[in-house]
């Protein structure tokens, strides 16, 4: 844009030579926006489930496909918007997909039937792509000192964190007063600030030298990503079929394409070579496991708190608080605690935190006490801050700053890539144990059908009966759901213990810079 300054630094120019961005932290407030936006959004829905089922009415896959098909868009999308948007134009992509993302969640906040939910849910996917890639590429070229970028860095992840803490608590007291629509129309005010302000703050960042964009491996990418994440949703919640086995071997094919294409390639839309860095390669294999281990537990919490502990929406929001609280501090103060002992330690100490905190959780019980879980969610919290602030910095640190773009959409391919996985599989094992629950005697055809599909059908079916079968179904169906949710932890733990042991291993020498004449060649 004119007046704007445009950032296009050669990737070996000597770091201690570049002149500082005067207006890099007001620009840096104005990114954070962006992951405000973003952060809401992802916590708000599961506070909105249970309002939404009773609207809605989804069958059981239908509200498994609401929550991850956002995740699963926006994972096959984002190498490609990050790409992009290294080529675009950073700001230019950035503030085009706030504008969308704003629009389409109008849609979201008025659809009428599971289908046009999905619907728009996957369209907010493809805005959200353009969003999380572009902040983390316009902080790499904003911040030359090693630093200010952790430091930056860390403030870019305790706003994610904040914004997961903002949204239940909004989006709660909106539930309480309004229809459940309203929780996504909060993100209009943050849109429209974004925008406005980013316009006059933001710097342009691009690579100056991108090469074309390749639109086949755009497809490649989509396909292979949202074919293989498919398979493996339909076959953990249905069983293996000829159309599943399809869609497996259609994703594998368009990934192994993608990749044999990428090498070849005299412009890629993705640097292969950029896995070749050992740090690189295992702060991304830790981003996507520490996600899916995650994942089912964050899913699934906001319904044990409403649904099964009976709490309000609001005190539900304001219950998950101390995983944020956590999460800010511990990110804030991860650069300095990797520098001062070392990379390693602090990613690997920060998931076993987490593995051990799922696996407290796999022993709830539906009366489980609030100190406990509210330890556990801090626990969490803490563990979730030093491992995907130090993670994120080795990323970006590891790359060239013209590819920037294209690395932190590794990275953010990674995290949604977990989400979608973690929600399945793990989605799949607490509704899998969910539908087997014994219903009691008395209670109708139709009504045990409502109720086997989901938590929240069995509420309602529970209002539809004679109190004590109600009030034995319902229970019946707290319990099956607690079981569900226990196994779900315990087999997280397993992952985040184990991914805690590969990353003290993979890590090993890694070292976050110290100055800025340190920056890394390739």
């Amino acid at each position: 844009m004119s007046g704007q300054r445009t950032i296009t630094q050669p990737s070996n120019a000597p770091g201690a030579g570049e002149t500082p961005y005067r207006g890099r932290w007001l620009a840096l407030a104005v990114l954070v926006l962006a992951v405000l936006l973003v952060a809401v959004d992802a916590t708000v829905l599961g506070l909105a489930t249970p309002f939404l089922s009773e609207d809605l009415k989804p069958s059981g896959t239908q509200l498994l496909w609401i929550g991850d098909v956002y995740s699963f868009v926006i994972a096959g999308l984002l190498v490609s918007m990050g790409s992009l948007g290294d080529r675009i134009g950073r700001k230019k992509l950035l503030l085009s997909g706030a504008v969308a993302f704003g629009a389409v969640s109008v849609l979201n906040a008025y659809a009428s039937s599971p289908e046009m939910m999905i619907a728009a849910r996957a369209l907010l996917g493809v805005a959200g792509a353009t969003l999380m890639p572009s902040t983390l590429a316009l902080i790499r070229n904003l911040f030359h000192d090693p630093r200010e970028r952790s430091l930056a860095i860390g403030i870019w992840g305790a706003m994610a964190s904040a914004g997961a803490a903002v949204g239940p608590v909004v989006g709660g007291f909106l539930l309480e007063n309004y229809w459940w629509g309203s929780v996504f129309l909060i993100n209009l005010p943050v849109m429209a600030v974004l925008v406005l302000v980013g316009v006059k703050l933001l710097p342009e960042s691009r690579d100056p030298s991108p090469g074309p964009w390749d639109l086949l491996s755009v497809v490649l990418s989509m396909a292979g990503i949202v074919g293989v994440v498919y398979a493996i949703k339909e076959g953990a919640t249905h069983g293996i079929s000829a159309e599943i086995a399809v869609a497996a071997v259609v994703g594998v094919g368009a990934l192994a394409w993608f990749v044999r294409r990428q090498l070849r390639l005299p412009a890629p839309l993705l640097d292969m070579r950029l896995f070749r860095n050992r740090g690189f390669s295992a702060a991304v294999l830790a981003d996507l496991l520490t996600v899916l281990g995650l994942s089912g537990m964050v899913f699934f919490l906001s319904q044990f708190l409403q649904l099964v502990q009976d709490r309000d929406p609001l005190e539900a929001g304001l219950a998950e608080l101390p995983a944020a609280v956590g999460a800010v501090t511990a990110g804030l103060l991860a650069g300095q605690a990797a520098r001062r002992w070392s990379v390693r330690s602090v990613v690997g100490g920060g998931l076993a935190a987490i593995g051990v905190a799922l696996a407290v959780i796999a022993t709830v019980r539906t009366d489980t006490s609030y100190p406990l879980l509210g330890a556990v969610l801090l626990v969490v919290g803490v563990g979730a801050g030093f491992s995907f602030t130090v993670t994120a910095d080795v990323i970006l640190s590891s790359v060239p700053k013209e590819q920037a773009g294209a690395a932190s959409a590794v990275s953010e391919t990674a995290y949604e890539l977990g989400a979608a996985l973690g929600i399945a599989l793990l989605g799949s094992i607490v509704t899998g144990v969910y539908r087997d629950f014994t219903v009691p005697a008395g209670v109708s055809s139709g009504a045990a059908a409502d109720a086997h599909e989901s938590l929240g059908g069995a509420v309602k079916a529970a209002m539809t009966l004679p109190a004590d079968a109600g009030s034995a179904l319902l229970s019946s169906a707290q319990h099956a759901f607690v079981d569900g949710l226990r196994l779900a932890s315990a087999v997280g733990a397993v992952v985040l213990l184990g991914t805690a042991v590969a990353a003290w291993f993979l890590l090993r020498g890694q070292r976050l810079e110290d100055s800025a004449d340190r920056d890394i060649e390739h």
